[in-house]
């Protein structure tokens, strides 16, 4: 006898019996049944291996249809890719790190006052170990308090290095473009991303020295001695 499944015979039988068939539906169920038995799968790839194949394969299927479209093909793709980067290599290191430029510039100073001499021993400090951020940062801080100290500059809790220095150049003119950069620098290293060498934080000092050994421009006097207009005189 013939055991058929659907129409096709499968197993033969002796003598003259007629084939045996099974309806086409409750075979397919046999069959689904038979192969869901977990002896059959126990060599499947995991789900974590079936999504990175499917996301290799995507993968390659990306590169395939660019490097169909590249003049080329592969070859030209993979040196498009290569001078791509190299370009966006050379731009970083000719500008450097993206500059964030903060939303409202911070106070210069923090809560606790401090003068301008332990300002420059934390600035000396920092900068005996090659950290130029925080040496540009306390030498400007220094700078200020200085200003401050010698009443060139009024003190007030909150004033900006940008404000500081716009005070400052209008008493010292000699020296307002070098203090707007000094200001410049304080703020691209403590707000703007950047990072100082040792060139940032030595102009920055050597402004501060060249201040310290400057007399003020005083306004109110300008026309009664011919001194008091000089700008940059040492003392």
């Amino acid at each position: 006898m013939l055991i058929r499944w659907g129409a096709a015979p499968l197993l033969p039988r002796s003598g003259d019996e007629p084939p045996v068939t099974i309806p086409r539906d409750p075979a397919r169920e046999a069959a689904e049944r038979e192969l869901s038995r977990p002896r059959y799968h126990e060599n499947d790839p995991s789900l974590l291996q079936r999504a990175l194949n499917r996301f290799w394969d995507w993968i390659d299927d990306l590169f395939s249809a660019a490097a169909g479209a590249t003049p080329g093909g592969g070859l030209g793709l993979l040196v498009i890719v290569l001078a791509v980067a190299l370009l966006a290599a050379a731009l970083w290191w000719r500008l450097g790190a993206p500059r964030r430029a903060p939303s409202s510039a911070p106070a210069l100073f923090d809560d606790r006052p401090r003068s301008a001499a332990e300002h420059r021993a934390a600035a000396e400090a920092h900068a005996a170990r090659a950290h130029w951020n925080q040496a540009v940062q306390e030498r400007m801080r220094a700078l200020v308090r200085a200003l401050e100290e010698r009443a060139l500059l009024d003190p007030r809790p909150g004033r900006t290095a940008d404000e500081a220095a716009a005070e400052a150049g209008r008493t010292l003119p000699a020296h307002a473009v070098r203090l707007r950069e000094a200001a410049r620098e304080f703020d691209d290293v403590a707000y703007g991303g950047r990072t100082a060498d040792a060139s940032a934080y030595h102009r920055v000092t050597g402004l501060d020295r060249d201040l310290e050994r400057t007399r003020p421009t005083l306004t109110s006097t300008a026309h009664t001695t011919p001194s008091s207009g000089s700008q940059g005189a040492a003392r």
